[in-house]
């Protein structure tokens, strides 16, 4: 195997350990503020304005951008296209209001089972630049084996955890199922977000398709912030603790080492290596700085048919 190959199949690793470690932070944060959405405010805020400095320093990087606005007056861009963000927005607000209440495996579990269902529909429909794939057998399996686990991440909640305080009154006195489907739902959107980021992508270039992202999931987010500001008039104490806030650093990280590696190894290893990273970095957070929500057996035998789900629903891919 070529030394690329090799380090490709390390980064893909890395790529998923720290979407699973975004979650914790962004979890841990959410918590602490009492405000999952106020803590996902930070994440894409400290993010967009990584990018955005990123941008001011870069002539190549500038161009990029220009050449979105430029497809988007041609018509080879739809202003639909752009809204990636606000899949991605609603995924880190999850993160902020559930992680820390359900654990991240349990977190991990359900939003990967939502985007393997949901790439089953982006990629018929062919939203995104490879174009269709059909919808085969073994797909279909491994979708059925996701919905499997998420089910049973779901039935071993048999309530709200300690520390769920960034979860909202209206989700804490709902269904318990609820903080199992929410991250469910946003997995769904990831597959959406990733389909028209690269859309956004092939024109502009992958930190254009990120700042564009960051920019509308931003906006979308202080937007939803300021109306729950509005009627709780409750003021936020911030945390002196760094580390709280790498959140968005990690998250430009990752989207930017994506873009790279999936040059080496293309976009079937890219997922297959990142979906393990993230489920094997989330169960070792889970054992190693347990939340509230913890590591149960259901979310270990749920993460465990997720493996089994990826590996059935890209074997007929070559």
């Amino acid at each position: 195997m070529a030394v690329r190959a090799k380090v490709g199949l390390a980064f893909g690793f890395c790529i998923g350990a720290g979407v699973a470690v975004q979650g914790r932070i962004n979890g841990a944060l959410g918590a602490r503020l009492q405000d999952g959405i106020a803590a996902a405010c930070i994440s894409f805020g400290v993010g967009l304005a990584v990018l955005l400095i990123a941008f001011v320093c870069s002539r190549r990087l500038r161009a990029g951008l220009g050449r979105v606005r430029a497809a988007l007056s041609s018509g080879v861009l739809r202003p639909w296209q752009l809204l990636g963000g606000l899949f991605g927005a609603f995924f880190v607000a999850c993160q902020g209001l559930t992680v820390a209440a359900i654990g991240v495996t349990a977190f991990t579990v359900a939003t990967v089972s939502g985007q393997l269902l949901s790439s089953l529909v982006v990629d018929r429909l062919g939203l995104a630049p490879h174009g269709r794939t059909p919808i085969t057998v073994a797909r279909i399996c491994g979708a059925a084996l996701a919905i499997a686990a998420v089910a049973l991440a779901a039935t071993g909640r048999s309530g709200v955890p300690a520390g769920s305080a960034a979860v909202p009154d209206w989700l804490r006195t709902g269904p318990t199922a609820l903080l199992v489907i929410l991250p469910a739902l946003a997995g769904i959107g990831l597959a959406w977000q990733q389909a028209v980021n690269g859309r956004v992508g092939t024109v502009g270039g992958p930190f254009s398709a990120t700042l564009v992202n960051f920019g509308i999931g931003t906006a979308a987010l202080f937007a939803i912030e300021a109306a729950v500001l509005v009627g709780s008039g409750r003021p936020i104490e911030f945390p002196g603790e760094p580390w709280l806030y790498l959140g968005g650093l990690i998250g430009v990280a990752f989207i930017a080492l994506a873009a790279l590696t999936v040059r080496w190894i293309g976009v079937l290893l890219l997922g297959l290596t990142s979906v393990a990273g993230q489920l094997l970095a989330s169960i070792s957070l889970d054992i190693l700085t347990p939340t509230g929500g913890g590591l149960s057996r259901t979310a270990a035998i749920g993460c465990t048919l997720i493996f089994v789900a990826v590996v059935v629903a890209t074997r007929s891919r070559t």
